[in-house]
């Protein structure tokens, strides 16, 4: 008996704005980017999650916030 699992994971630029503060690596100005990630099994929605992702417009690096 074989088992197959198929798994995805798609995601959807919803929107850009400008954020407050400066890339530490390049001092360039940071954008953040809304993004809508679903997961799908078997081609079927399993969830679907919003987040909000950090970008230097200067050295395209992704930035992280720690509290």
């Amino acid at each position: 008996m074989w088992f197959v699992f198929i798994y995805d994971e798609e995601e959807k630029e919803l929107g850009r704005q400008k954020a407050p503060g400066s890339c530490p690596y390049c001092s360039g100005k940071v954008e953040a980017v809304d993004v809508e990630i679903q997961w799908r099994l078997c081609f079927l929605p399993m969830c679907f999650k919003i987040k909000r992702k950090y970008f230097c417009t200067l050295c395209s690096k992704r930035l992280e916030l720690f509290y």
